[in-house]
């Protein structure tokens, strides 16, 4: 089922920039490669992954030696680049196995953007582009095809302990294909984390929140200030779903902006989106999820 990976031997560390803006379709999530040395060495290896619609193509990243808790890292509207792999291989030198797939794949290969700084969301092409990307993933049925395949993948590496719960976590759009796979898996899922998610919260049947009663982990949800501004009942009805459901979750406003968490965002009013002190934040409180979660 699964192509032989390319691997090569890469540093623990690595650090990018910015991940994503306002784009509030699917949920999200999102961290920037920290400033300090991880404590593991990584291998990063090229894997394409056979799904139910074709090939996908993935980034996957795990400490030398050992077995470890397996991770799927859903991107933002950007996709799979170095941004998204500085995260993967953050997480890796952690303690994971982390998988970060092309989640565009019926579209094209990666990189579609090799950075997000450069972009300009108030270009309409810019959306007319991003939508078709987007749409190809966040359509009814598509995640949780692909969530089964890239699960079914991490569960089939030698890497990855299988007496062990699967983490997920997403960013801006990954937020919600987050909690779809939360909901898709819940006999393998243990914990999953959306930050700066989009959509999580709407008045259609499919919304993400009205899954909580299929969710069996852990679920923490990170809330840039603006969305929240925008939307504040989201978080409320957020909370009362998970509780109502008897799903332990976390629901924090952060104090930033939307995309706070990668580290290729553009600048947006004349300053970054970026907030390294609230990604650092963020990255705790995905590492202390993690923990409780995974087992």
């Amino acid at each position: 089922m699964f192509d032989e990976p390319h691997t090569a031997a890469t540093p623990a560390s690595d650090l990018s920039r910015r991940d994503f803006v306002a784009l509030s379709v699917g949920g999200g999530l999102a961290l920037a490669a920290g400033p300090t040395e991880a404590a593991l060495s990584v291998v990063e290896s090229e894997v394409t992954i056979r799904t139910a619609d074709g090939s996908c193509d993935a980034a996957f990243f795990h400490p030398t030696s050992g077995s470890y808790p397996g991770v799927l890292v859903w991107p933002d509207a950007f996709g799979l680049r170095p941004s998204m792999r500085a995260i993967g291989r953050r997480l890796a030198g952690e303690g994971y196995a982390v998988l970060v797939p092309n989640p565009f794949y019926r579209v094209a290969k990666a990189p579609v953007y090799e950075t997000a700084a450069n972009v300009d969301f108030r270009d309409p092409a810019t959306m007319q582009k991003l939508g078709p990307l987007m749409g190809s993933v966040t359509a009814a049925g598509l995640a949780e095809k692909d969530a089964a395949a890239y699960v079914a993948f991490l569960d089939a590496q030698p890497q990855v302990d299988k007496a062990r719960k699967i983490g997920t976590q997403g960013y801006c759009m990954g937020g919600g294909l987050v909690v779809r796979t939360a909901a898709t898996l819940p006999s393998r899922i243990g914990a999953g984390a959306s930050f700066h998610g989009g959509g999580l919260v709407t008045d259609k049947p499919e919304s993400p929140h009205l899954l909580a009663p299929r969710i069996s982990g852990r679920m923490y949800f990170g809330v840039a200030a603006n969305d929240d501004q925008r939307q504040p009942e989201a978080k409320d009805k957020l909370k009362e779903a998970f509780a109502a459901a008897g799903v332990p979750a976390q629901v924090e406003v952060y104090p930033a902006r939307h995309g706070w968490c990668v580290a290729d965002m553009p600048n947006e009013g004349g300053s970054p989106i970026y907030s390294a002190p609230d990604a650092e934040r963020a990255w705790a409180r995905l590492l202390e999820l993690y923990k409780a979660g995974l087992g």
